[in-house]
């Protein structure tokens, strides 16, 4: 199975929010919903902190590349 993309594990965290926000799931499956969240939740943290490192690098002329800030 392929892993799911950025967006795909956005809604399901979110739809597993809705659910919990409802307050109508049973006590065994909320504290399922709970981790499996919490887990996506970090999954989520870890692309978006991957892609902000990738973004604060530049290229150089001559191809090296540098943090964003070292050219100021």
């Amino acid at each position: 199975m392929a892993e799911k993309t950025f967006e795909e594990n956005l809604a399901t965290l979110e739809k597993i929010v809705s659910q919990l926000e409802k307050g109508d799931v049973p006590l065994e499956e909320a504290l399922k919903q709970f981790e499996i969240g919490i887990k996506i939740s970090q999954d989520l943290q870890k692309t978006l902190q991957d892609a902000e490192t990738s973004l604060a690098k530049i290229v150089n002329e001559d191809g090296s590349i540098s943090d964003f800030g070292d050219g100021e």
